[in-house]
């Protein structure tokens, strides 16, 4: 049975991996879990690279470097490239692997990343802001389905061509752009979505 606090995130949040679920129940991970939850993650010159580039922001700021900011770094670089992650998401997996850390420090932390180019912020219609590594950024942009709350990621040269085009047009240089489209899941047992109704 999962904790009474973490059944009502789910809830709210079904973006949580089981890993998450599994942490909250104490039940030992499988192999296969374990396996699944590090793909495609940050190998460790990468978030030593981040670190550095923190820690050169934050002298330039004139800012403390406490153990706590970076630790923030190694969780959210350890996340799947594509994973996207609330600030209760990342407090609850560093809580859980034994950091102290308070939701404050998080919260500031991402926005010190934001501001140094480590982070991505992403604010998804009724949602809390979701953030993502930013040294191995590729521009892509987002589907969200409006009943499991999915996020998937996509790219397609016609949206640069449409970019192009709009520039010409307003004789602007487009410089970026963010495009989210929401839609109505039609996937038949849709794992996320029975995540929620649980």
């Amino acid at each position: 049975m999962l904790c009474s606090a973490f059944q009502s995130l789910i809830r709210l949040k079904p973006n949580y991996t089981k890993a998450q679920v599994d942490i909250c129940q104490k039940k030992p991970k499988p192999a296969s879990l374990i396996f699944r939850s590090y793909q495609k993650m940050a190998d460790t010159a990468l978030i030593e690279k981040a670190k550095k580039i923190f820690e050169n922001f934050l002298s330039k700021q004139g800012s403390r470097k406490t153990p706590e900011r970076f630790s923030v770094i190694d969780e959210l670089y350890l996340l799947p490239e594509d994973e996207h992650i609330d600030v209760e998401g990342l407090f609850l997996k560093m809580r859980n692997k034994g950091y102290t850390i308070s939701r404050a420090t998080i919260y500031n932390t991402l926005d010190l990343l934001v501001e140094s180019g480590l982070a991505v912020k992403h604010q998804f219609k009724d949602k809390v802001a979701l953030y993502e590594q930013a040294l191995t950024y590729k521009h892509h942009d987002h589907h969200v389905c409006n009943q499991c709350r999915k996020i998937r990621e996509f790219s397609d040269p016609k949206i640069n061509e449409i970019k192009e085009i709009i520039g010409k047009e307003f004789q602007s240089g487009i410089t970026s752009h963010s495009l989210v489209l929401y839609g109505d899941c039609q996937i038949e047992n849709c794992q996320n979505l029975n995540a929620i109704e649980l």
